[in-house]
This record gives C-alpha cells, structure tokens and sequence, in this order.
C-alpha cells in the first residue's frame, strides 16, 4: 500500500471503472458498442464476480434502449446528468426519478464541461448531487483543478469543491450512501496523455482521507479521470479505486485491457 492511502478497513471495496460516451457516438453506434461491452462484461470474472463494478453512461435519448441490452447484474447504467428537481416546468432536462425509473443506478454531476459550457456553479452541482441521493443513484462527482498547479493546490480546491458539493450533508441532511469521487484535473481532460502519477496518486489519497473523515457511513471510492487510458492502473496503486474513461473506453479492446488490468 503506498504510505500517502489511508489504511484500509474491513474487506476491500470493489473497484469501479465507468465509461462516459459523452455526445461522440451516435444511436446505432451505441447500442452495437453496449452489445459489445456486455459481452466482454459477461466474459470478465472479475465483474461478474462482483470485484470490479462497469458502469456506462451513454447519452440520455439511449439510455432505456441500453437498458434493454445489457444485463443489469453485470454492467450498471447511469445517466450523464440530471436535474435538481423530480417534476415541472423544465423543458429538455431529465430528472433522477426518471433516471431510477429507467434502471439507472448512476448519475455523474459537476463534470468541467458542464461548469465550463453550461456555466454550472457549485450551488447547483450540489443540488444535483441531492437530486441523485433523493432518489437512489450513486453520484459520480467530478472534481478537478482548471490549470497544472502543484500538489498543494489541487488538493485546495479539489477539497474545496467536495465541500461545496456535499453542503450539508452527513450532518445533518441526509448523506449518499454510495458516493463515487471522480478526479480530472481540467488541463488533462482531452489531452493527449494523462496526468502524471506522481500528481494523480497524492492528490486521491488526499481526497480519501478527507472522504473518510466527512462521513463514515457513506462508502466513498476515489477514482481517476482526464486521459485515463490503458496502462496507469499499476502506476497508481491504492491511491484509487478504479477510473473514468472518456474516448479511450470507446475502443472496446482498449476498455477490454483496462477491464484486465484493474481484474489483476
């Protein structure tokens, strides 16, 4: 275990490895590339087994469509984003009760194209991240820093957006059961390499002893994004529970390396 991770307690958590298809794949494509995923899921012990949680998070018009094709006892589906509110007036948004209702079991919140395109603010990431809670989904908050700073200042903000998301919760109202913490630092989403391990690794311990200490009933797991490809598994170590794949997991043999390597 490298020293920067908090100790472990009780049986290891299950790894998780969730795949975004953001807008890059059409209708047909999706349903073909899910075929595909749900094969190579069916075929992973690891998955099956229940050490290694797969997640997809396909657009929303695909979403019931993906709900027929893959069994939901391997591969889990969420939804990109979601709503503050179950009902009303709020033309084109998806709500989480909707979402559950499909069968999704996932919502990703505070993604950095979100707040950069859609000029999302913390206040609303957070009441997203109670939307998802309100109504059963484990939320897969993104946090990340917009520019390469050092190791210091990305756990600042990092922490800093954790707290701003989770207001309130865990002490006093109601704290997600499940929570999946996504880093991406802004400056290596859509590059063409990753962020260094000597930065990712320190930078998710931190963020998991400051999870550990917020809620101990909530099971929190750390995972990375922005880049994440084959091959930077090992050079993480504890320091992360899985990983967030954007464009690399829509090569369904480089998803299928991952999927091994985080088996192993």
């Amino acid at each position: 275990m490298s020293d920067s991770a908090p100790a472990a307690a009780g049986p290891r958590r299950a790894a998780i490895l969730a795949v975004s298809l953001k807008l890059y794949l059409g209708h047909v494509a999706t349903l073909e590339w899910c075929r595909s995923v749900g094969d190579i899921a069916s075929r992973a012990p690891a998955v099956t087994g229940g050490r290694l949680d797969l997640v997809v998070l396909p657009a929303v018009t695909a979403l019931s469509a993906v709900a027929e094709i893959l069994d939901p006892a391997v591969v889990a589906i969420g939804g990109q984003d979601l709503w503050t509110e179950d009902s009303g007036p709020f033309t084109g948004e998806i709500s989480g009760a909707d979402l559950a209702a499909i069968g999704c079991r996932f919502a990703e919140v505070g993604h950095a194209e979100r707040r950069r395109i859609f000029a999302e603010s913390d206040d609303l990431v957070h009441r997203k991240l109670v939307a998802a809670t309100r109504n059963g989904l484990t939320p897969i908050l993104c946090v990340g820093e917009e520019r390469r700073s050092t190791e210091r200042d990305a756990v600042g903000e990092c922490i800093r957006q954790l707290g701003a998301a989770l207001a309130g919760q865990g002490g006093g109202a109601p704290a997600p059961h499940d929570l999946v913490v996504a880093y991406e630092p802004v400056w290596a989403i859509g590059a063409a390499e990753a962020a260094p391990p000597d930065h990712v690794a320190p930078v998710c311990a931190a963020i998991k002893r400051w999870a550990a200490d917020w809620a101990a009933g909530t099971r929190v797991r750390v995972i990375y994004g922005g880049a994440a490809r084959e091959g930077i598994v090992s050079s993480l170590g504890d320091s992360v529970d899985g990983l967030f794949l954007g464009r690399f997991g829509h090569d369904t043999a480089r998803l299928a390396r991952v999927i091994d390597e985080l088996s192993a």
